[in-house]
């Protein structure tokens, strides 16, 4: 086989346990874009805490086209966020090709939909603090459940939007077989 004919992903979805190490490294570099964006705005605009309601709505609006910019960049560039490349995740439209802007938004969109149990929850009840965050995992982790719903392990947004998460084969691997096909 050519060196180039070498596949760069599977049609192997992650597992479950794979997908969150990959959202926790994810969460742990949105911080570092979330600290960014709020230190820009807030010292462009000469704002402190605590902000009145309407500077705070401003403020998550921003916070959250940042985050969507991040990940519609990254999605319809390589198909990988940093994260995503780190624990060799891809994602790829069904047919394997690439995704489109227009899909990367609205799989950010839909993406949201995983926070909507515990978030609802959340604002109906309000009970202590250790509760809501308790049912908001859990709510968040029953979510993330519904991949085992699917014959190729996609998320609902995916499903929805005909995009699916596979796993790419590791940097070495395709380092060697790429020597040995030109031996």
């Amino acid at each position: 086989m050519p060196a180039d004919a070498t596949p760069a992903t599977t049609t192997r979805p992650p597992n479950l346990l794979h997908r969150i190490a990959a959202m926790v490294y994810e969460a742990v570099l949105l911080f570092g874009v979330v600290f960014g964006v709020s230190f820009a705005l807030l010292a462009a605009t000469g704002w402190t805490y605590p902000l009145p309601p309407g500077r705070r709505a401003v403020l998550q609006a921003v916070l959250f086209l940042a985050i969507g910019g991040y990940f519609v960049y990254c999605w319809s560039r390589s198909g990988q966020t940093l994260a995503m490349r780190s624990w060799r995740l891809r994602l790829i439209e069904r047919d394997g090709g690439p995704v489109s802007v227009r899909r990367a938004i609205m799989r950010y969109l839909l993406a949201w939909h995983l926070f909507a149990p515990g978030l609802l929850f959340i604002a109906l009840v309000q009970t202590h603090a250790a509760l809501d965050g308790a049912v908001f995992v859990l709510g968040f982790a029953g979510m993330l459940a519904l991949a085992y719903t699917d014959a190729r392990r996609q998320l609902l947004h995916d499903r929805v939007l005909g995009t699916q998460v596979v796993v790419t084969a590791p940097e070495a691997a395709r380092g060697r077989e790429t020597a040995a096909g030109r031996r």
